[in-house]
């Protein structure tokens, strides 16, 4: 088949919808397919020197007439690159303002436009899109699309009943992946690869089990109950928590840490691009979020063969299947979540079960090749 043009636009960050747009665009890459990455900065995880792998920077001037003039810097962008590569297609990620910017760009190109392909992620529309004020050009956006994904049935649900978009509208459900080679179980866990950071742990020595958890530290990740669930269960278990990623409640975080005393137990390790290796040392996932639209973060864990514990909200119950590759409670519910995390570290027979649960659910359901095939149907099928 003839080698697509397509064209990605994504928020340069850490989250999934991030990693997710990269990984699509480097796999299509892989497959002979020309990709041009238009955004503000680098993608977290791109690869820069990839055959097929273009980057177009968005530059932002802080001009005195505008007050937020990345929409137009971006729109003008894709008209440039879609011009100059004659672009078949426009694949953005997030409704607000990718969508909107690529509207705008193909009005600008008349005949000459390419198709537009929009994802939605998640806070477009359970948060942001639901917003009165947003709301009329969330859904214009939307509709405007010559495609429609996203990564869960609750987020398809969402779309329609938050924004009113017509249930003739078609959506596609394409749910997110990951690389299951890389993201594998350890063959054991050496309890020395993690103890050089934590040097002042009083079980240094011993074999501290291991909790982790993984976000951008917005208020809806609710960190502060991954650290009080740890706090609880390194009462009398000895346990170590491990917190990847950063954001805007990482101060307030470490904050709390340090009042409860246990700065000793608990590692920052920030925003990391590649942490394999420390969560296929971990023993349970902590997610205690106020909403998922699908929960990226644990899928990662459960292809290391690590149980998720957390809230059974949103599009998680999609990913993780309660009493098997995990444990979901009640959105809050800490006292469960804290019986949940001790009965999977009291109980090898039942870790291990659930442990190859999670990385079986992964094998038959959420590997990336299969996926990116749904994608690079669903694009010719645009076009």
């Amino acid at each position: 088949m003839t080698p697509m043009r397509i064209g990605i636009t994504c928020y340069p960050t850490f989250g999934g919808s991030g990693i997710i747009a990269t990984e699509i665009g480097l796999e299509l890459a892989r497959r002979g397919h020309r990709v041009h990455f238009i955004c503000s900065d680098v993608p977290g995880r791109l690869e820069r020197f990839v055959d097929n792998v273009f980057f177009h920077a968005v530059e932002v001037r802080d001009y005195p007439l505008f007050d937020s003039p990345y929409a137009l810097a971006l729109a003008s962008k894709m008209v440039e690159v879609a011009t100059y590569e004659s672009l078949d297609l426009l694949h953005v990620h997030y409704a607000i303002p990718h969508a909107t910017s690529a509207y705008l760009a193909r009005q600008i190109l008349g005949a000459r436009s390419p198709k537009l392909l929009t994802t939605l992620h998640g806070t477009d529309i359970t948060l942001v899109g639901n917003d009165r004020t947003f709301l009329p050009i969330t859904r214009f956006s939307i509709l405007q699309s010559d495609g429609i994904t996203v990564p869960s049935q609750y987020l398809k649900d969402a779309t329609y009943d938050n924004l009113d978009v017509p249930r003739s509208t078609p959506i596609e459900v394409i749910s997110n992946f990951v690389d299951a080679a890389k993201y594998r179980p350890a063959s054991e866990k050496p309890w020395h690869e993690l103890a050089h950071l934590f040097p002042r742990c009083k079980d240094a020595n011993a074999r501290p089990r291991v909790l982790i958890h993984n976000s951008n530290f917005r208020p809806l990740k609710r960190v502060d109950d991954v650290v009080r669930i740890f706090a609880e269960v390194a009462k009398t278990r000895p346990t170590v928590l491990l917190l990847v990623g950063d954001g805007p409640e990482r101060s307030r975080i470490e904050g709390m840490v340090r009042d409860l005393g246990l700065f000793d137990q608990v590692c920052f390790l920030g925003k990391q691009l590649n942490f394999v290796e420390v969560l296929q040392l971990a023993d349970v996932f902590l997610q205690p979020s106020e909403t998922e639209s699908f929960g990226l973060a644990a899928l990662e864990a459960m292809s290391c063969g690590v149980p998720v514990v957390g809230s059974n909200v949103g599009g998680v119950p999609e990913v993780v299947t309660d009493n098997d590759s995990g444990l979901l409670f009640p959105l809050g519910d800490l006292p469960a979540m804290i019986a949940g995390v001790l009965r999977l570290l009291d109980d090898p027979a039942l870790h291990t079960k659930m442990s190859r649960a999670a990385r079986a659910q992964v094998e038959s359901h959420f590997q990336r090749a299969p996926m990116i095939d749904r994608y690079e149907a669903y694009y010719r099928t645009i076009l």
